[in-house]
């Protein structure tokens, strides 16, 4: 049984679960259109990292939400291969999404990609619809954007 708390994303086995996103996007689209964010870059009072351990404390799953005035955004979600199917996905989005509202977001928002089909079922199943483009992001046949009203 896996344990899920707020981490920094400062530590190498997290970094490491993170390089392993990136190459499973580079893998499924072109350069231009993976939108990876260095968690690191960005100071602790405007993200929150929630990092699933194994028994062995391993790092097996990560995700994050960039905290923003208007909205936060859920970033970085990735669960190791060998840990699917066991529920990490859902319960880190649930704790991301109280990170946000107790942080006094309104709405959440992500953006991910059509081949991510697991990743949009998980959303769906979440609550959250298709949206339009926001932040600095561009209009992309390799991008889907998904928002959900997290308010009280």
């Amino acid at each position: 049984m896996a344990s899920i708390n707020f981490e920094s994303p400062d530590q190498a086995d997290v970094l490491a679960l993170v390089a392993e996103l990136d190459a499973y996007q580079h893998s499924l689209y072109p350069a231009e259109s993976v939108y990876s964010l260095d968690l690191t870059s960005l100071p602790g009072s405007q993200l929150v990292c929630a990092v699933a351990r194994d028994a062995a404390q391993r790092a097996v799953a990560c995700g994050a939400v960039v905290l923003t005035p208007e909205y936060g955004e859920i970033k970085r979600m990735y669960v190791h291969p060998d840990q699917r199917g066991q529920g990490l996905a859902r319960q880190i989005l649930t704790l991301l999404e109280a990170a946000a509202r107790q942080a006094g977001c309104r709405s959440v928002k992500l953006e991910t990609g059509p081949r991510h089909s697991q990743a949009l079922r998980l959303y769906t199943q979440a609550g959250y619809a298709v949206c339009g483009t926001f932040g600095d992001y561009r209009d992309d046949p390799f991008s889907v954007f998904m928002q959900k009203d997290i308010a009280m």
